[in-house]
């Protein structure tokens, strides 16, 4: 069935009315916009971003609840019981959908042809949208602010659509980068912030609190000077430092520094193909295909995917934890610092990372169905990935067809592509898999998921900033 005629493109076709009432932001005036004015954007989109997260929702009586997106919140980039609520959830939980649609062949779209492209883009957008409605429904509903007879009609109904107006500036903030006023995308500037910005505070957090062993304060450099100076016993008192639990300690910072090293290591692990242009006697250029060749995308959808499961299941778990196919899911228990509930049980359990160290060899099966989770939705992610976004064999040959570029020595470009690009993309999701697991045993800070994305987000925009200095005779912000 070809694509004019692609059950899926039609019914995109049909919600077209619907789509031309959203929000769109203008492409650029010029096709190159200069590095300062850019850098300008992207300042004022980041500012834009950190003061909805400090703004508190109107009309909630109470957050002091369990938080279902706790250990999701850095890397979603969202701030409980704020404007940044959601954080960016919509808009990767819509990605994911979307590109899994493509990846199957339900929506037939064509990336090279900007109609269907656009129309790609705008249901999108749309089905974005229409999750943050969803998830805001659910968050009131689940008691997340309160009794929902305590809060009454009025005050529910405006907590779900100030959570679904946020909803859409987290959209406009991301199309405003993503199409060219500012550095990368919106999605990757507020996780990379939000990232850095938890470490910072659980290495250098002021907040005191009291303990069995007396006053401590939450950031582990802080406590290592206050324990060396007020403790008698200076040994201990080191040891107090770096071992600690429930609270950040020494280890686990020295293992955030270690994982940030590994991961720009491996960055610069890469294939360079010779390729020149055709009829053109000058010298043969490099076409890098790196081992991360899909970047941090892996990561990102099955973070989307675990974080929208985890809900469900706490949801559903809270509501009726007597049902057996509930309790299949996920069975979650309340911790008594924080918060938050952890999975004890179910699916949700086995595809969570062990959370203690020697956890990983008093119950070697759920770490290894995690480790298998981790490596095969990475892979899998990753391979899909490739095909849906215009970044697979055929579509990188045809690429350098169009610009009469070839391999020297070879007619077509297609078989040699062929024998790195797939590697590349399933390997190198496996790759990031296996850094994100290492990193959760050893403790990391921000969780392995949020190191990965805070170092490849930042190593991108670093190279990014670089190529366009370059090319702009080397001038850069000032």
């Amino acid at each position: 069935m070809g694509k004019e005629t692609s059950t899926g493109l039609k019914l995109l076709g049909a919600l077209r009315p619907i789509m031309a009432l959203l929000p769109e932001v203008a492409e650029p005036d010029k096709k190159y916009t200069p590095l300062k004015t850019r850098a300008i954007w992207t300042g004022t989109v980041l500012l834009v971003y950190l003061v909805c997260c400090q703004m508190p929702l109107y009309g909630v009586t109470s957050t002091a609840g369990s938080d279902p997106f706790y250990w999701m919140r850095v890397i979603l980039a969202s701030n409980r019981g704020t404007l940044m609520e959601l954080g960016i959830s919509p808009i990767v939980t819509a990605g994911m959908v979307m590109q899994l649609l493509a990846g199957a062949k339900i929506i037939d779209i064509n990336q090279n042809n900007k109609e269907e492209k656009a129309l790609f883009e705008g249901a999108q957008k749309l089905l974005g949208l229409v999750i943050a409605l969803c998830e805001a429904f659910a968050y009131v509903w689940s008691g997340m602010y309160g009794d929902v007879d305590k809060l009454g009609a009025g005050n529910a109904l405006l907590i779900i659509l100030q959570l679904t107006f946020s909803g859409v500036v987290v959209l406009m903030l991301d199309e405003v980068m993503s199409k060219g006023y500012g550095f990368g995308s919106g999605i990757s500037l507020f996780i990379a912030t939000n990232i850095c910005e938890n470490i910072l505070w659980r290495a250098f957090s002021p907040m005191s609190m009291q303990t069995e062993q007396g006053t401590e304060y939450e950031g582990a450099i802080i406590a290592l000077f206050h324990l060396l100076i007020t403790r008698d016993n200076k040994i201990q008192a080191l040891q107090q430092a770096f071992y600690r639990s429930g609270y950040p300690n020494l280890n686990n910072l020295l293992a955030t520094v270690l994982v940030f090293l590994v991961v720009i290591y491996f960055q610069g692990f890469r294939v360079d193909l010779k390729i020149k242009k055709n009829g053109v006697r000058a010298h043969e250029t490099p076409f890098s295909i790196k081992l991360f060749y899909t970047s941090n995308i892996p990561i990102m959808l099955q973070t989307a995917l675990v974080s929208n499961f985890y809900f469900l299941s706490q949801l559903l778990y809270k509501k009726f934890k007597g049902n057996f196919l509930i309790r299949f899911l996920g069975q979650w228990q309340e911790v008594e610092m924080g918060s938050h509930s952890v999975p004890v049980g179910g699916l949700a359990y086995y595809i969570s990372p062990p959370r203690e160290f020697f956890e990983i060899f008093t119950d070697p099966i759920h770490t290894i169905l995690y480790i298998v989770f981790m490596l095969g939705t990475c892979a899998i992610f990753s391979k899909t990935w490739i095909e849906v976004s215009g970044s697979s064999v055929r579509d990188v040959a045809r690429s350098l067809k169009e610009q009469d570029m070839q391999r020297p020595g070879h007619r077509d470009s297609i078989p040699e592509l062929k024998r790195y690009i797939p590697i590349a993309a399933s390997f190198g999701g496996m790759c990031i898999g296996a850094l994100t697991i290492v990193a959760d045993f050893l403790g990391a800070i921000g969780s392995g998921t949020g190191i990965l994305l805070a170092v490849t987000i930042i190593y991108g925009y670093f190279e990014q900033y670089s190529k366009e200095k370059a090319q702009n005779g080397g001038e850069g912000f000032f």
